[in-house]
Order: structure tokens, then C-alpha cells, then sequence
């Protein structure tokens, strides 16, 4: 024999708080399938609609956690390049509190680097004199008809490799001095437009 419920008692008993006889209360899961149409599930969310958000509902019909979606690729890399701008920008308060010094620091480091490049002339131009003095000493040799020895021909070929290689440091220095300006600029409109706010 079926029996019917009276529309009064059925809503009375949809309303009614739902417990589990022994263990916690009983909780439904909403999510929305690959449908679109929202879910209620007492066994939870199947693990492809997890990244795509769902609430946690208790018995009694609220909402006692939302578990947002999961960002995109796209949002996960703008976070990130958010948090290191962050970090970047505290550094650079921490380490310059104002305009003035960081441009008092900018003198600085270009200073080390000219002094470097200086250094770096010097050696070249006291090399430079080395290599005139064995050239000379060669030249007298041929002149009087005399072999130049390998020993002499050594000494010069090892002077202009040392020439070289402090040649290709001073266009080094050149290089980081370039680096080092462009870098303070870049921070110096960082740091003006962080003191603004």
C-alpha cells in the first residue's frame, strides 16, 4: 500500500535538521558539473570539478565553506610577478629611504667602476711602454744585422696578450658602468613613484 504525506508534513520533514546517527553532522557539497547545472553531493566533489570551486553546506541549508576556484596559469604567473614586485619594492625602501640616497649610492658605484676603468688604462698604458721598449730592442737588433731572438719575440707576443686581456676588461667596466647607470635609473623611478604614494 503506498502512503502519501500530507504537503504540510513533507516540507515540515525537508526542512528537518539531517544527522548522521553516530558521527559528525552531515554536510552536501554544491559544485557545478560539466553541464552547468549545480550538484549537491553527500560523497564530495569528484576531482574534476575540484579546481573549478565548490561550497561546503550543512544540514541545515548554509554555507559553512567556500573553496574558491583554482587560479589559471595566467593567474598564478601574475601573483607571482606581483609578490617579487613586492619584495623588490621593499628592498629598494630598505635600502633607500629617499631620492638622495640612492643617488648619493648611484655615485658611488660609478666611481668604483670608473676607478676600475682608470686602474685598467693605467696598466694598459704601462704595458703599451713595455711593449715600445722590447719593439725598440728588436728593431736595434735587425738594424745591425742581428737575429731578434725567440726569448725577445716571447716577451712581445706575452705583452700584447696581457694588452688584450686589459682591453677586454676595460670594455668590460664599460659595459657594467652602462649596466650599473641604466639599473640606478630604472630604480630611481621605481623609488619616486613608491615615495609618491
Amino acid at each position: 500500500m503506498r502512503r502519501w504525506l500530507a504537503p504540510g508534513l513533507l516540507a515540515a520533514l525537508a526542512c528537518a535538521p539531517v544527522l548522521a546517527a553516530d558521527g559528525p553532522p552531515i554536510v552536501f557539497y554544491r559544485y557545478v558539473d560539466s553541464h552547468g547545472v549545480t550538484v549537491l553531493d553527500r560523497q564530495g566533489v569528484p576531482p574534476e570539478y575540484v579546481a573549478k570551486g565548490y561550497q561546503v553546506i550543512n544540514a541545515q541549508g548554509r554555507v559553512v565553506q567556500t573553496v574558491p576556484p583554482a587560479p589559471s596559469a595566467d593567474e598564478i604567473r601574475q601573483q607571482q610577478a606581483a609578490s617579487a614586485q613586492a619584495a623588490a619594492d621593499n628592498e629598494l625602501l630598505r635600502q633607500y629611504p629617499s631620492l638622495d640616497e640612492l643617488d648619493r649610492a648611484r655615485s658611488r658605484r660609478l666611481a668604483d667602476v670608473d676607478g676600475m676603468m682608470a686602474l685598467a688604462r693605467g696598466n694598459l698604458q704601462t704595458l703599451q711602454g713595455q711593449q715600445d721598449s722590447v719593439q725598440a730592442q728588436a728593431a736595434e737588433l735587425e738594424r745591425n744585422g742581428h737575429p731578434v731572438p725567440q726569448e725577445l719575440l716571447d716577451q712581445l707576443k706575452g705583452i700584447q696578450g696581457q694588452r688584450a686581456d686589459v682591453n677586454a676588461r676595460i670594455v668590460n667596466y664599460q659595459a657594467i658602468r652602462q649596466q650599473v647607470d641604466q639599473q640606478f635609473a630604472r630604480d630611481r623611478a621605481r623609488l619616486a613613484k613608491l615615495l609618491e604614494n
